[in-house]
């Protein structure tokens, strides 16, 4: 029996992002490198997918080849979700798991997507469900059901349904973008003349913190992709910038220099209530929230030299953390608490590392020399960050043992800022 879902409400609004203009150009995904313990999979056509825009089994297939932890075996064969399987004939074939399924066009337009998931090697069923979703949406299941098997599969969360923004510039215009984690769907939710850095995701995923300089200045917004409301959250005196979401969406960690030296403060989401937490004669800037939110990670420069620290969510004395290199920015914390990445200057090379906080191991995990802004995947297998390829503006995104490595580039201008959204609800 296949149990049936629906697409919630907030995910649908936020998929569909019917407020955003279609973006003009579509990210190209290159893709190299594999998880050392590859899964086999055999992935049937759905009966009757052709019925839908896009091609529900090539959407999971990409899916998981990008993830670079399935090994692909070619199935050849239409199966749905009842067909009697023979488990010996597959298991002969190298799979050790199998994905079938069926398309249904409903009088009202949508279609009921079902699929399920069955282990060849004990001859069992693994998962499966069944959804109904209008057709700007079954993007979105495609990527559900490749969600469900890559954590049915490896007994973590997938993150193929998740959302990303970044920033794009095209000639003079500055465009807030949001995609789909394969980089389709793209969207504007912010176009403008001045440039636009530092966007934030919401731990909900339905606004998006940013620095905006369209008065001239940096100024910090907070724009709903639902509406296309915006708030100006900081507007004070110098510099406000580097916004970071606590954990509960109640506020925001930011930098301002509205005091003269630039220091960390927080601010309520909606604007006021605005509290100082460092107080220092270097400059103090880039907080993250750790996970748990009772603590923060900046960057200051504090002891000559840019590193990265970590003091009590409501101020306080501030440790050091990093101490490979003499130049760290940055910092970013995983979903889990236990890994730092940042970017770190050595040999002239701007790149990312990750910082095992409890060993002190440190791991190099890019290749490339101009690296910046590097943003965690929900489930912490994953980072992305911005980087460039051939004098213009690119993403990458790298699995954390850098094992797997992806490129992401547009046709025309640079993109760059990354930032990755949560799980969706």
């Amino acid at each position: 029996m296949l149990k049936k879902i629906a697409v919630t409400a907030v995910v649908a609004a936020v998929a569909n992002l019917s407020g955003l203009a279609l973006a003009e150009a579509q990210i190209r995904v290159e893709v190299s490198g594999v998880g050392s313990n590859q899964i086999p999979i055999a992935i049937a056509a759905f009966t009757d997918e052709a019925l839908t825009p896009q091609q529900v089994t090539s959407i999971i297939k990409d899916d998981l080849t990008r993830s670079g932890y399935f090994k692909i075996i070619d199935a050849n064969v239409v199966l749905n979700e009842n067909a009697v399987v023979n488990f010996g004939d597959w298991k002969s074939k190298g799979a050790d798991a199998l994905v079938v399924g069926s398309v249904q066009s409903l009088a009202d337009g949508r279609f009921d997507v079902r699929y399920k998931l069955l282990d060849t090697v004990k001859s069992s069923t693994l998962s499966g469900f069944a959804v109904t979703a209008p057709p700007a949406n079954v993007r979105l299941t495609a990527h559900k059901i490749a969600d469900d098997i890559y954590e049915k599969l490896t007994g973590v969360r997938g993150i193929f349904s998740t959302r990303i923004a970044y920033v794009t510039k095209a000639g003079s215009e500055y465009r807030l973008e949001v995609a789909d984690a394969d980089g389709e769907g793209t969207k504007v939710a912010l176009r403008s003349p001045e440039p636009i850095i530092s966007p934030a995701w919401s731990p909900d995923g339905t606004k998006v913190a940013y620095v905006s300089f369209e008065k001239r200045k940096p100024v910090i917004l907070v724009q709903n992709l639902v509406t296309g409301e915006r708030t100006e959250v900081a507007n004070f005196k110098g510099n406000n910038s580097a916004p970071a979401w606590s954990p509960d969406g109640s506020k925001l960690a930011v930098a301002l220099s509205r005091d003269g030296q630039t220091q960390i403060f927080t601010v309520n989401a909606s604007g006021g209530n605005l509290q100082k937490l460092t107080s220092s004669s270097s400059i103090d800037t880039e907080p993250q929230f750790a996970a748990d939110g009772q603590s923060i990670y900046f960057l200051s420069d504090r002891g000559g030299n840019p590193q990265i620290y970590k003091m009590s969510a409501g101020g306080g004395e501030a440790k050091r953390v990093t101490f490979g290199g003499s130049y760290n920015i940055t910092p970013r914390i995983s979903p889990d608490g236990k890994t730092l990445a940042y970017i770190s200057r050595r040999d002239g090379k701007f790149q990312l590392y990750v910082l095992d906080l409890a060993s002190g191991q440190e791991l190099r995990l890019s290749d490339t020399t101009k690296d910046e802004s590097p943003s965690f995947s929900p489930n912490g297998r994953y980072i992305m960050y911005a980087t460039e390829s051939g004098r213009r503006g690119s993403l990458a995104v790298v699995s954390i043992d850098g094992k797997v490595k992806q490129k992401l580039t547009v046709q025309a201008g640079d993109i760059r800022e990354p930032t990755w959204g949560p799980f969706m609800k």
